[in-house]
């Protein structure tokens, strides 16, 4: 069965699950995000009813399937039906919802299997695996639950099916309806099916009332809900760290080599998933990552911060190959950890002030910013003074080319003004004097620097010629207005140097793998905020009607993709994707008082 992202995802901000069109569980984690893969066959591919990693309901003699999300929810709905006509129904969630004070989101996937007609015959196959792919797990079980045991990890099942069954992957003819909960080693005392039910109900009214409360623009409104619930999965809700995606090792092209892990908090796509989530209101989000941040920096040496850590703030992230799962139909490495972690990005201080600036500024906040939180942002401001000259990896994380990006040093710069703009907020007039007055000079060293007369555009480095997408964003941050020349003329180069269809590339130079051959998807998103702020209105909603199209039938999109046939590569589901969306709607769409 060959691998695709044609994938829904489930979750409740501890655990996620990627799940395909067949029912089969083929993608999570546990105890966390960032765990070890218990399912993992999007990694290995198998034939039917062969190989492992996976959880599936077969239907047996399947002739069809159909499969989407209840209405502004995260439960996903398979139904299944066989050359008889008999149809069934999985539907699959995690449990998330207020219970005794709290959010109850407990390390749990259930699966509700139900007969919608004729006389079903089903097989339920669940194979995990354990120290990444390369171990089966001990099995043990009781009279109702089998117990899968790995070195650091337990996972039940919980069942009102024959555990034989289970155990013996025996078919069985599906009468009424039957439940699978996948948990933590621990004894559930209610009966299977009524709790089941009950969380489900429970999940649901959860998910709907938290749709409820968003700020939503008239148009796209289901795209943007997606978006919206796709993006809250992927917050770990316990530290308030925020996930670049659910996924490790998805080539950003085939055979490209280009195999990241990307279950880890970068501050850069952290940012842009805030502020994101901020224009939708979305204001719990932002205050825990925030909380998350601060703790991060507070943590950290002479304000010197790097761009990613674990969820749990932990600084190393050691990259190491997996050899025990071939990869994403077979293209590995698959790798874990992430180099990324000691890498020099000058542009994470500006993604860390600007996102902590919400703090200051947004009164609906329940805990605000002053003068303490103020003083222990200064010293993040003092590095992006020492730094914004200095060479770096960049934003696209380089591994062999160190330069002056000239995005790190408008971030730098960024960095200054927002602090100028808070100290002036809370009345700290002298500190207001001082960060303007090191704004403006990083702003005129980056003018001077940075501009390509060649070009007659800003470079993607100090006294270069190549260009990079990144600067699409001048208006964005601040930096220019969209009707400076500079920034128009900016726009008008990248349009002509990594424009493919209708598509922006990151860059079109040789990196570490090459020339990059899919677009990296958000580039394209940002160049529709340009278009946009430069009254180009209707070129960016056709780039934004052709992206959407580029979406799963969930409407998920992941990292990259193939300008040719329109086929996603990268890692799933892709938060600064998801984020591009959000904003590219909110700017575009007709106003709710104008719409009719």
């Amino acid at each position: 069965m060959k691998n695709s992202l044609e994938l829904g995802l489930i979750g409740n901000c501890r655990i996620g699950a990627l799940i395909d069109e067949r029912s089969e569980i083929v993608w999570s984690c546990l105890p966390r995000f960032d765990g070890d893969p218990v399912f993992c066959s999007l990694l290995r591919e198998h034939a039917d009813g062969e190989g492992a990693g996976y959880c599936t309901i077969d239907l047996l003699d399947q002739t069809s399937s159909e499969q989407f999300y209840l209405p502004n929810t995260a439960v996903l709905v398979t139904r299944l039906k066989d050359k008889h006509g008999a149809v069934i129904e999985v539907t699959d969630f995690a449990p998330r919802f207020h219970q005794y004070g709290r959010m109850f989101m407990p390390m749990m996937m259930i699966r509700q299997i139900r007969r919608l007609s004729g006389n079903p015959r089903i097989c339920v196959r669940i194979r995990p695996l354990c120290e990444y792919g390369s171990q089966s797990c001990t099995v043990t079980h009781g009279s109702h639950h089998i117990r899968y045991v790995a070195p650091s990890w337990v996972l039940r099942l919980t069942t009102d099916i024959s555990v034989t069954a289970v155990l013996q992957e025996l078919p069985f003819f599906l009468d009424t309806t039957a439940t699978l909960i996948l948990g933590p080693d621990e004894t559930i005392p209610d009966a299977i099916g009524e709790l089941s039910r009950r969380f489900l109900d429970e999940t649901i009214a959860s998910w709907r009332t938290w749709v409820r409360d968003l700020s939503i623009p008239f148009e796209w409104q289901e795209e943007v809900i997606r978006a919206a619930i796709t993006l809250k999965l992927n917050t770990f809700q316990d530290t308030g760290a925020i996930i670049a995606a659910m996924t490790t090792s998805i080539p950003e092209a085939p055979n490209s080599g280009r195999n990241w892990d990307y279950r880890y908090c970068w501050l850069r796509d952290s940012y842009f998933v805030v502020n994101a989530l901020n224009r939708l209101s979305t204001t719990n989000t932002m205050e825990r990552y925030l909380n998350y941040l601060i703790n991060v920096v507070a943590g950290t040496p002479n304000g010197r911060i790097q761009p990613v850590y674990g969820i749990d703030g932990r600084a190393k992230l050691n990259e190491c190959e997996v050899i025990s799962l071939p990869g994403y139909r077979g293209m590995g490495p698959v790798r874990t950890g992430n180099q990324a972690c000691e890498q020099i990005q000058h542009d994470v201080y500006g993604s860390a002030i600007l996102a902590v600036a919400h703090v200051f500024f947004d009164r609906r906040l329940a805990h605000r910013g002053g003068v303490a939180l103020f003083t222990r942002l200064e010293p993040l401001g003092e590095a992006a003074i020492a730094v914004h000259d200095q060479p770096d990896s960049g934003p696209w994380e380089t591994r062999s080319i160190i330069r002056v990006h000239t995005f790190s040093s408008v971030m730098c710069w960024a960095a200054c003004d927002r602090l100028a703009r808070i100290a002036f907020y809370i009345g700290l007039a002298d500190r207001a004097a001082y960060w303007r007055g090191q704004a403006d000079q990083i702003h005129a060293t980056i003018c001077r620097r940075a501009w390509s007369e060649k070009k007659q555009a800003f470079a993607a480095s100090f006294d270069g010629e190549s260009l990079d997408a990144s600067l699409l964003l001048l208006h964005d941050i601040g930096f220019l207005p969209a009707d400076d020349l500079r920034f128009v003329q900016t726009v008008s180069a990248i349009e002509k140097e990594l424009r493919h269809g209708n598509y922006i590339y990151r860059y079109v130079e040789n990196d570490d793998f090459g020339v990059p051959e899919n677009a990296f998807v958000v580039c394209t998103f940002w160049y529709i905020y340009a278009l946009t702020a430069m009254n180009r209105a209707e070129e960016a909603r056709d780039l934004f009607t052709n992206l959407l199209s580029r979406r799963n039938h969930h409407g998920l999109l992941a990292e990259h993709v193939d300008p040719h046939t329109g086929d996603p590569w990268g890692n799933f589901v892709q938060t600064y994707s998801m984020v591009g969306l959000i904003n590219s709607a909110i700017r575009l769409s007709k106003r709710w008082d104008s719409a009719f």
